[in-house]
């Protein structure tokens, strides 16, 4: 299949897919702060910079976008153009986060990965943290 778009346009939306602050990544952070979770934003010190970081908890949560990370739901699907180039470059991350998460782990992190198609549900976001990081406040309060 042929791209829609020149090379000019297709260049300029890719260049503006950012990385960091995403829709996704916003909507996860805005019902963690609601249900009373404090954390910090794209440590750099920690492998692959995750988007939410629960230091005394030793928890962090990667917000994958389906595209580039190659979930397996619609918004995962590669594109029928240049397959030569996307087949490897998906490969690449997926192999990258896997080496991500394993590098957390033997650092003693725990992480959680959700994905962007799955924000399109609060209810099921909402269940992921608090089974993930267990009820708000419970960490902070017990140092205190």
């Amino acid at each position: 299949m042929v791209d829609t778009r020149t090379p000019e346009q297709r260049r300029y939306i890719m260049q503006s897919v950012r990385s960091k602050n995403t829709g996704p990544e916003m909507i996860v952070r805005r019902i963690a702060h609601a249900l009373g979770y404090r954390f910090r934003v794209h440590r750099r010190d920690l492998p692959g910079t995750p988007d939410l970081v629960f230091p005394s908890r030793r928890k962090a949560i990667y917000v994958h976008g389906c595209f580039w990370h190659g979930h397996g739901c619609p918004k995962g699907k590669l594109p029928k153009s240049r397959p030569e180039f996307w087949i490897p470059k998906i490969a690449r991350n997926k192999e990258r986060d896997a080496d991500t998460v394993a590098a957390m782990e033997a650092m003693g992190w725990e992480t959680l990965t959700l994905w962007q198609c799955e924000t399109k549900d609060r209810d099921a976001v909402v269940k992921a943290l608090v089974d993930f990081l267990g009820p708000p406040g419970a960490v902070a309060s017990a140092s205190r």
